[in-house]
């Protein structure tokens, strides 16, 4: 069975997210974590820093549920693990506040997408065979956010944050809890 859902948005009986994405290991989360804190400092950000633990760049976002959807996370984990790309490099030089409605704006590092290209097309493709093509839909900007704040940052370059993509994962993120569940990993090839 096929499972064909839209993206949802968060709501007050939505608090269950699920997304794949990679996530840096802890000494460049501690590196970029560091980065972000002297950031904030130069630029008087006020927006609290999004822990190094839960830094990461979103491949794909499988939506926001009331609960848990066991069905789209065996789909998406099954997907996941027929990807075969081999690990890479990326480099984060940039960092500006991405717009939005909201007056709220994410704080993101942001990396040339070229480097992104072989995982996230076959993540995609991969989900679209197992029926969660709507997830697929959008343009994908290589970011990680850093913080969400009220001031808005037009782009600049920062020092270079270089990290090795060797895996990705599916997460659980319990909105409002600060809370994130790694569902599964991936390793990328050698």
């Amino acid at each position: 069975m096929q499972a064909r859902r839209g993206r949802r948005k968060f709501g007050p009986s939505q608090k269950e997210r699920i997304f794949f994405a990679c996530v840096p290991d802890d000494g460049t989360a501690a590196e970029i974590h560091a980065l972000a804190a002297q950031i904030k400092r130069d630029n008087t950000l006020e927006g609290t820093l999004i822990l190094p633990e839960h830094l990461h760049v979103t491949l794909f976002h499988l939506g926001d549920w009331p609960k848990l959807p066991e069905e789209i996370v065996n789909l998406a984990s099954v997907a996941a693990s027929h990807i075969n790309v081999p690990a890479f490099e990326v480099a984060f030089q940039r960092a500006e506040s991405f717009r939005n409605s909201t007056g709220v704006y994410p704080f993101v590092l942001t990396s040339d997408s070229a480097p992104w290209h072989a995982l996230h097309g076959a993540l995609g493709a991969a989900l679209g065979e197992a029926g969660l093509g709507a997830a697929t839909r959008g343009e994908f900007k290589p970011h990680m956010t850093l913080t969400y704040d009220r001031q808005r940052m037009k782009p600049f370059a920062v020092p270079p944050v270089t990290w090795r993509i060797s895996a990705f994962v599916l997460i659980h993120s319990q909105l409002g809890k600060t809370n994130h569940i790694h569902l599964g990993r991936w390793a990328l090839s050698a």
